[in-house]
This record gives C-alpha cells, sequence and structure tokens, in this order.
C-alpha cells in the first residue's frame, strides 16, 4: 500500500486549467481516469488527510504511485479526452458498464450492392443502418417476419445468395413472397436498394405514408375488382398495423429523444435507456455498473451519456436527451452532445407531462434490473458460501453464520415507531420467519431503546423456548410464565400471541413439522446502525445471559461495521460478498420496517369513530358520511334523521348516535399556525370520515427512518 504524500506534486506544479489525469499503479498501469475544470484544485483534493476520504477514494489513492495530467484548453476536450482514455486503458477504478455490447439491432447493410436485413451486436460499422437496441433477437425476428410481406428486403448470408445466384433457384423466402429474389435478378440493384430505404423509413416512424398508399392501392384493387389482389393488400395493412403496435404512441409530439434512468444503492447502479424515435419506444438498453467510486447521480449520467453516444454522430445522437439528474457542470456535456451531432441538444430533466411519466416507467425498469441484478446474484450457491466465510473471517466467527438475523427501528418524527426482524438462512432471505414489533416501552424517538426492548424481547421468547423444551432451566422459576416489562406472555401453553400477533410461547415445531416462531436461534445478529445500536443489542443480550451469539452492526454513511466494544470499525473491501451480503440483509430489514411504519399510519390517520360501531361496514359508512356530507353533521343529527339513510336501521341509528357522542372532541379545533377554529368540512376528511389534522405529517413532512 502506497503513502499518496510520496508521489505528491510539488506546489506549484500542478497547473490551474482544465485538464484530464491519470493515477498509475507501481506497475505503470493507469487505475483512474478523470477530467477536471482546474487540475491543481481536484487533485489537491486526493493529497488530503486519508481518515478524511471516502473508503472508495482511500484505496484508489493508496493503490497508485504516480500521477499524471494532461492539460487542455476547454472542457469539452477534457470530456472527449477522458472517454478515450477510459476506453483505451480501462482503469478498475473508474465507473465501468457491463454489457454494454450484449444487445441485439435491427441493421440494415445499406454498404453493400444488395442492402440486407439481419440481427447484429457488437461494434457498429460504417453504412450500416441500425435500429433499437432490443432486449431480445427474437423481437427484432418478429419485426422483420411482420414487414416482409410489405418490404421484401433480402435477409440471407451472402454463402446463401451466391449459391441461389449460381444455381438460378431463390430460397423459400423467394418462393413464398417475403423476399424479391435479387439473387435471381426478379428485381433490379436499384428496385431492392429502393425498397431497403422504404424499410428503414418505416422504421424510423415514417408510417402513415405507407399506410395510406396501400390503403389507396387496395380501394383501387376492389374497384378494379380485383378481390384477390385487393384482399393481399388488405393483409399487408394488417402486418403494418401489427408491427406498429408493438410500438405504442408514448409522445403524442412525435419526439425524437432518449431517456435515461439510474437506480442506485452504495455499491452498484443500474442504467436504463428508453430510444424513442417518433413518439415510439424504438430501442431499450441497460448496464449495471460497480460504483467503484464515489460519485453522484449526475456524474452517473455523464459516462452513461459518454457510453451512449461517445462514438455515435448525425441523427443517431437525438435532439432531446431527458435524464434525472444533470451533470456538474452541465455546460460542457451539452455542448460536446452537440458537436457530437451536429446540431443543437438539449439536455434536461422532464418536469411535467407525458414525457414525466414516461420517464417514471424507465425509472421501474431501471429499479426492476438492479433488482434483478442482485437477485442473481445471490442466487449463485458459491457467491452465497464464500459472502458467509468472508463474514465469519471478518468477525472472527468460529462458523460461517447460516441464520441471520438483522432488526431495524423505523418511524415518522418519533410517532408510531416499530421495528423489524428479517431472516437469512444459507444466504438467502426466509421470508416466512420475518417479524415485527411495535415500540411499547416508552413513548418518542430514541432508536437506541427501541433496539434494546425489540432485542429483549426477542430472545426473551428464545430462552422460553429452550425452558420449555428442557434445554435451559432457571431452578425456581422453572416451569413459571414469563412476562416482559409490558406485561406480555412470553412462556406459556401451546399457543399465545402479544397484541401484535406476535406468538410469545412456542414449541420447536408446529404439529405439521413447521419450526414455531421464536424457536430457532441465529450465529449473527446484525443491526441497522452504528456502535450506540450495537451496544444496544449487546447490553440487552448480555442481560439475559446470552453470549453465544454475535453482533454486529452495519452503519450506512459508510458501510463499516461496527462490533461491540470495539473503538474502530471493520471496514470489508468494496468487492467482498460478504459486505455485500449484509447490505442486502441490512436493506431488508429496512424495507420490512418502513413498510409496517407506513400501514400504522395509514390506518391511524383513516380512524374514525364509526369504526367502534358493531356491525357497520364500509359500504353503511360512506352511505352516511354521503348522506350528511360530514362527521360534524353526522354527529349533530338526530336518531330519526340518521334511520333515514338506506340500510340504517332504528338500533344502529342508536349505536351510532352513542358512538359519535362519546368521541365529541371537547374543544374546537385549531389551527395553531394562524390561530383560527377549523371547520370539518367534506374535503378535509380522510377515506374513513374523520377529518385529518392541519398538523398532521403525511408523506411531504417529516423524514422516516
Amino acid at each position: 500500500m502506497a503513502d499518496p504524500s510520496s508521489y505528491r506534486p510539488k506546489p506549484g506544479e500542478i497547473p490551474d486549467s482544465p485538464g484530464v489525469y491519470r493515477f498509475r499503479d507501481e506497475h505503470r498501469r493507469v487505475i483512474y481516469v478523470g477530467k477536471a475544470k482546474s487540475l491543481r484544485q481536484r487533485l489537491a483534493n486526493y493529497f488530503q488527510d486519508l481518515a478524511g476520504l471516502h473508503p472508495r477514494t482511500r484505496s484508489m489513492v493508496t493503490t497508485a504511485a504516480s500521477v499524471e495530467w494532461t492539460v487542455v484548453s476547454t472542457e469539452v476536450e477534457a470530456l472527449q479526452l477522458e472517454y478515450s482514455w477510459i476506453k483505451e486503458y480501462d482503469p478498475r477504478f473508474n465507473v465501468k458498464y457491463r454489457d454494454d455490447k450484449s444487445y441485439p439491432y435491427l441493421a440494415v447493410t445499406m454498404n453493400e450492392e444488395y442492402p440486407r436485413v439481419q440481427v447484429m451486436r457488437g461494434h457498429k460499422k460504417k453504412g450500416v443502418r441500425y435500429f433499437g437496441p432490443y432486449a431480445h433477437a427474437w423481437a427484432i425476428r418478429d419485426t422483420v417476419d411482420l414487414l416482409l410481406r410489405v418490404f421484401p428486403v433480402r435477409t440471407c448470408s451472402a454463402g446463401v445468395f451466391k449459391n441461389a445466384a449460381r444455381t438460378g433457384r431463390p430460397c423459400l423466402l423467394g418462393y413464398i413472397g417475403k423476399c424479391s429474389a435479387p439473387c435471381v435478378d426478379r428485381v433490379s440493384a436499384e428496385e431492392h436498394r429502393e425498397l431497403a430505404d422504404e424499410f428503414c423509413d418505416f422504421m424510423t416512424g415514417r408510417t402513415n405514408t405507407y399506410i395510406r398508399r396501400l390503403e389507396k392501392q387496395m380501394a383501387e384493387a376492389a374497384d378494379d375488382m380485383e378481390y384477390e389482389r385487393a384482399a393481399r393488400l388488405r393483409d399487408d395493412i394488417g402486418a403494418l398495423k401489427k408491427a406498429m403496435e408493438k410500438n405504442a404512441v408514448v409522445l403524442a409530439d412525435a419526439t425524437d429523444a432518449d431517456l435515461i434512468a439510474v437506480a442506485e444503492d452504495e455499491l452498484e447502479a443500474a442504467v436504463q435507456i428508453f430510444h424513442v424515435r417518433g413518439g415510439r419506444v424504438r430501442g431499450q438498453r441497460g448496464w449495471v455498473t460497480d460504483k467503484v467510486e464515489e460519485i453522484t447521480t449526475g456524474a452517473l449520467v455523464e459516462h452513461a451519456l459518454q457510453q451512449l453516444y461517445g462514438e455515435e454522430t448525425g441523427d443517431a445522437v437525438p435532439k432531446e436527451v431527458l435524464v434525472p439528474a444533470l451533470p456538474d457542470p452541465v455546460e460542457p456535456v451539452q455542448e460536446w452532445l452537440t458537436g457530437r451531432r451536429g446540431s443543437g441538444v438539449s439536455l434536461r430533466i422532464p418536469q411535467r407531462g407525458d414525457k414525466k411519466a414516461l420517464m417514471e416507467t424507465v425509472q421501474r425498469n431501471a429499479q426492476q434490473a438492479l433488482v434483478l441484478h442482485k437477485t442473481k446474484r445471490a442466487s449463485d450457491l458459491t457467491t452465497r458460501s464464500r459472502a458467509l466465510e468472508e463474514i465469519a473471517d471478518a468477525l472472527d466467527l468460529d462458523s460461517a453464520p447460516l441464520r441471520i438475523e438483522c432488526y431495524d427501528i423505523s418511524h415518522l418524527q418519533g410517532d408510531d415507531v416499530v421495528a423489524s426482524m428479517v431472516v437469512f438462512e444459507d444466504g438467502l432471505a426466509r421470508k416466512s420467519e420475518y417479524r415485527r414489533f411495535q415500540i411499547k416501552g416508552f413513548a418518542g424517538q430514541d432508536d437506541v431503546r427501541s433496539m434494546h426492548e425489540v432485542i429483549t424481547r426477542r430472545f426473551r421468547r428464545y430462552l422460553a423456548e429452550k425452558e420449555k423444551t428442557g434445554e435451559w432451566t432457571d431452578g425456581e422459576n422453572a416451569g413459571t410464565p414469563e412476562t416482559d416489562g409490558n406485561g406480555e406472555i412470553v412462556a406459556t401453553g401451546p399457543t399465545v400471541t402479544d397484541g401484535n400477533g406476535e406468538m410469545v410461547a412456542t414449541g420447536p415445531t408446529e404439529d405439521d413439522g413447521r419450526p414455531k416462531k421464536f424457536a430457532y436461534p441465529p450465529q449473527l445478529v446484525v443491526v441497522d446502525g452504528g456502535a450506540p445500536q450495537v451496544a444496544a443489542a449487546r447490553r440487552a443480550m448480555d442481560e439475559l445471559g446470552i453470549d453465544d451469539i454475535a453482533v454486529c452492526g452495519l452503519a450506512k454513511r459508510l458501510e463499516e461495521v461496527w462490533l461491540p466494544g470495539d473503538d474502530d470499525p471493520v471496514v470489508l473491501p468494496r468487492t467482498s460478498e460478504g459486505l455485500y451480503l449484509l447490505q442486502r440483509v441490512r436493506d431488508e430489514a429496512h424495507r420490512f420496517a418502513i413498510t409496517y411504519q407506513r400501514t400504522k399510519r395509514s390506518k391511524r390517520f383513516r380512524s374514525s369513530p364509526l369504526d367502534d360501531v358493531p356491525g357497520l361496514g364500509d359500504t353503511r359508512k360512506q352511505a352516511l358520511l354521503k348522506h350528511f356530507g360530514s362527521l360534524k353533521k353526522l354527529r349533530s343529527a338526530t336518531i330519526d334523521q340518521i334511520c333515514e339513510v338506506p340500510g340504517i336501521g332504528r338500533k344502529t341509528a342508536e349505536t351510532i348516535a352513542v358512538a359519535l357522542a362519546r368521541s365529541a372532541p371537547a374543544a374546537p379545533a385549531v389551527n395553531t399556525a394562524t390561530g383560527e377554529i377549523m371547520e370539518e368540512e367534506p374535503g378535509t376528511m380522510g377515506s374513513s370520515g374523520e377529518p385529518v389534522a392541519a398538523g398532521a405529517p403525511d408523506e411531504r413532512r417529516g423524514q422516516e427512518t
């Protein structure tokens, strides 16, 4: 590991101008390429105290052994040179997009005497028209099969073409009318090229011209009583329309644009691109990249733009590029794109309308691609085994943690505090073992106390199971039902649940052989948080006398692993499968906790005094509120007036009146910001009829944790 100060340039050596820099390792291999508006200011950031650097940046500068730079005149030149060097050197610490050449294109070889339609992959060739990329090659073949009825362009290889020309017999497609058979001179080279041009025009979005022309020819054939020809033209029109339906109109103004979306976590990012031409989605592609360096969403977008358009010119670069975040600065990138196209290119974030809605679709595709990538990676048995072994080595465990439990606390500004427990066995999620908790021991926001309570409750039940099965006894208290601080029974009859539906008295297995809910201990407990949360979890287990279960925490900011009693965290390598597994466990616990917290909050906001009326369902609740207009007017109504609502009898009306009288507010609601007394209006009611408080938190206020 090199000391960055050993190769730090002397003061004044680095110019204060735009340029591109390269870090090299001890073997002179380029490990990182970057650009800067000011080389002096940018490189100075790398040679500060190592403790202040991001772990990924720290790893890069300690791997490097030298740095060099090249001065350019403008930021656009720096962008171009950076792209060229990344392609040339393939640096290990730069963002790398995988599978960037795997997507198939529909290609028309206009550089040949007899253009051919085919599926092509890999680098683009000069003189070939490309359409796509497509997600699957079969999608191209389906489209081509439909279009060959109308545009019978050659699709055969050079060998088949020469053999047909030599024998004077066309291939099968020539006999069934899906090839114009230029190989046997049924059409001339000029006529065949005209067909290829029309095929390309149709694929670029100029579809209505050909459909109108065929419809006119069909009408003329019918007038001339050439019904067979008219029927054939009708089928051709149907084939074109079917091909068009495969790419529905998404932008009504026939826009040519590329939409780029990014889904990311701490270590990886998925990029999805939709190519829209003539208002229709003509192609889609996606990449997954390792975030080897500390990088923003805008920088990821910039790298994606370089990857997309670094070797493109002319119309291959669209007039409009829509992105989720703009590079900083955006002007050089926009100028570079304009230079690639040869005319103005708009690079912006969609704010409203159809383009914003389509961007949301692209974003969902990116998120799904990231999830799918992680699922595939996690499903590999060898990878999971290596991950567990790496965790055992890093945490100094006696064996691989085959069962891992992770806990997370969630709340909204201290309200509806809940916790989650997720379980991973053999590196895979065991969703049937997931549990959720309500924090009952205190009110307000205190993640450390909440973690202590949850760990205590979970492992008290585990000890109750050991006592019941005879694995553990406690002298005088053996066989005595045990309760926690909230009065919940934790060891009694065959099946007892608390108010949250958590099973608190369980044997090792159900009657059908399935394990009970808290029957088995984990080898490792992971908490979402740093040293305070880890200390709270360890203290809870020590108080219960449990010393054979390891505890660690994963801090989200720098992905550090904290152990009880240690002043410094354990930093796993970025490429560690063990770190990746811990991240998945932590993120799943966070997702499960957030979901439960949102469910509780939505139920609280939707509560209504009518919920306490026995036998009053949602249909009759809505009928009451629709009849009276608001809960306030319903509360002031007489029993006879309530009986006027269809479906409400006198006994039910009396019950409703009693329930509303009990829930009547002691004082009028007051807006604390303005001091005015608020009236309950129909528009302020929740879905169950209860007015929503003006100060109540919603999705736009506060922050969930």
